[in-house]
């Protein structure tokens, strides 16, 4: 969740009915588990059933007739138990586990949709945390609750069989029960409380953990292992405490409910005892009392962990529900008429922009017109709001104030995958993906023929170096390309935005982070790039300033000045400054 804003966590009620709506393509596969269910209860009951004939008619009637019989029944009865247990058992967690994929699946597909401001706001550790820890929570929803169904009838089916047996004794025996409800209470709204924050820890030290593995050659440069690990271990501990603190109520709940259940049995021993005693009641018939009072006290334990694992479910779910239901954070909105080319004329009016949460403007009345063909250069010192400005034409932000217009059109008006696919971008964040050179290429289409990616490739010079990789184009790549140079990593880029075929090509500094001889080299492909193409190029060497149709100059988030490189020596000081100090030595 974007920091800042505040989610209002949904009850029990509502998070249960959002949690079910889910298992609802399933629900033949929980009808059967429900039925197995509703067996495995009876089977229960009947076990203790089946120790007052065991007692009665075997061990003090010594009939021959119920030795044979009655084990029979039993070994059926605990037959007919293992068989719906365990596909009570199979078919929830099965069913708990495709709920999973798709609330995953939903879950990506939304967050990936989110617009720019939302990744600049948000941890990419903890959204990793929503997507696998907390959406796992919420496969035991279900299951837990199925669990507890199946003891409350459990519950239900002894209570009546002592009842059967001895209504009086049966009185004294539930008595305690309602003692039952306050762990069942109180100790499952501390352990909610305690699982909310426990995900919240989890998702800090997958923060923690995402961030100092991708920064480690920082942390190696700097020698400040120790400081990290230090850091570390004060989060991993602060989630040891909350894990501790967990079992602790966990624990006290069980004892609680152990102690309960050992007041009833101890009443009924020493009543039951007395009425055996007196010659009242048959042992067989005490002795199955006994058995479904301690069978009975077992599944209220077993609810008690049920609504563990359910409050457990439900500090996940909030989570998972705080980024698909939340009214702030909705995906891009698209445009509906297809952007199909070729591109004609781009118009920039009034235009100003301010980024989430900040009250100043990156950008204050820009005005701008690029024609087909031409080569627009931007320079300006950093933070002008060049790059800004660039963001704004495929739409990574909408504009506060303004507009830009598209061949005649509002360009939120064309749908994001068709304004994007006709712009080409490539930026000095040269990113790639650890998977091949050839995925890397063919990113906009997997399925191009090879022909196609290497075409790109030569155009981009990079055929060469590839060709000398040990796999070719089937070389994996690394995580961010880390395999490769930046002056490959680059060309590879450059190939990929070929293999767009862009109408209108937009480059960011592409080669400020490079070498000298890489520039060269990266220098040629964009050049072969922009050839025959619509450009608007934040300029960094000298020789793309001198060959631009127009120079504009920012300055604050203001376009101050524009015209030839000639031009805008004679007439504009900050450009000469810059040209003095970036371009001379060029």
């Amino acid at each position: 969740m974007p920091k800042g804003e505040k989610h209002k966590y949904l009850n029990n009620k509502q998070l249960a009915k959002r949690c079910l709506n889910y298992f609802m393509p399933y629900k033949f596969r929980i009808f059967v588990a429900f039925i197995s269910m509703g067996v495995v209860a009876a089977a229960t009951a009947a076990t203790a059933y089946l120790i007052q004939p065991a007692m009665d008619d075997i061990f003090i009637n010594k009939d021959k007739e119920a030795l044979l019989l009655i084990p029979i029944a039993f070994v059926g009865v605990m037959l007919a138990k293992g068989i719906f247990r365990f596909l009570q058992v199979y078919l929830m967690n099965t069913t708990g586990l495709k709920v999973l994929e798709v609330l995953r699946n939903e879950l990506f597909a939304k967050i990936v949709c989110l617009p720019m401001r939302f990744f600049e706001q948000s941890q990419v550790g903890m959204l990793m945390s929503r997507i696998l820890n907390d959406v796992a929570e919420i496969r035991q929803s279900l299951p837990s609750f199925v669990m507890l169904i199946r003891e409350v009838v459990t519950i239900i089916a002894l209570v009546g069989l002592v009842f059967y047996r001895d209504p009086y004794l049966a009185f004294w025996a539930v008595l305690v029960l309602p003692l039952a409800i306050y762990p069942f209470i109180h100790f499952g709204r501390k352990l909610r409380k305690l699982g909310r924050k426990n995900q919240s820890k989890i998702s800090d030290i997958n923060s923690l953990l995402q961030e100092s593995f991708s920064g480690i050659k920082v942390i190696k440069a700097f020698a400040n292992e120790k400081l990290e690990s230090d850091r570390f271990t004060l989060e991993n501990g602060r989630l040891v405490q909350i894990a501790v603190k967990q079992i602790l109520n966990s624990e006290l709940s069980s004892r609680f409910m152990e102690i309960v259940g050992a007041l009833g049995v101890g009443l009924v021993l020493w009543y039951g005892g007395v009425q055996v005693i007196e010659g009242k009641s048959t042992p067989g018939t005490f002795f199955s009392f006994i058995a479904a009072l301690i069978m009975l006290y077992e599944p209220v334990k077993k609810i008690n962990s049920a609504n563990m694992s359910i409050q457990r479910a439900f500090a996940g779910a909030e989570r998972v529900f705080e980024i698909l239901d939340s009214k702030d954070i909705q995906i891009e909105e698209s445009g509906t008429v297809e952007f199909s080319g070729p591109f004609k004329k781009l118009e920039i009016k009034d235009l100003s922009f301010s980024y989430p949460g900040s009250e100043e403007y990156a950008l204050k009345g820009v005005d701008l017109t690029v024609n087909a063909g031409q080569k627009i250069a931007i320079v300006g010192p950093s933070g002008s709001g060049k790059t800004t400005l660039v963001n704004l034409i495929p739409r990574f932000y909408d504009t506060t104030e303004g507009e830009v217009i598209l061949n005649g059109l509002p360009h939120d008006q064309y749908t994001l995958k068709s304004l994007r696919l006709s712009l080409g971008m490539v930026s000095q964040e040269n990113f790639l993906f650890n998977s091949t050179v050839r995925d890397n290429i063919a990113y906009v289409q997997h399925s191009s023929p090879d022909e196609e990616v290497i075409n790109a490739a030569k155009t981009a010079f990079a055929h060469e170096f590839i060709e000398a990789l040990p796999e070719g184009y089937e070389t994996m790549v690394g995580e961010r390309g880390v395999r490769l140079s930046g002056g490959q990593k680059q060309r590879l880029t450059i190939a990929r935005a070929l293999m767009k075929n862009p109408s209108l090509l937009i480059l960011d500094e592409a080669t400020s982070a490079l070498d000298t001889e890489a520039e060269r080299i990266v220098q040629m492909a964009l050049e072969n790039l922009m050839k025959d193409r619509t450009s608007i190029v934040i300029a960094h060497r000298l020789s793309t300033v001198l060959s631009a149709d127009v120079i504009l100059v920012m300055h604050q988030g203001k376009i101050i000045s524009r015209g030839s490189h000639k031009e805008l020596l004679n007439s504009c000081p900050l450009y000469t400054k810059l040209y003095k100090m970036q371009f001379e030595e060029d």
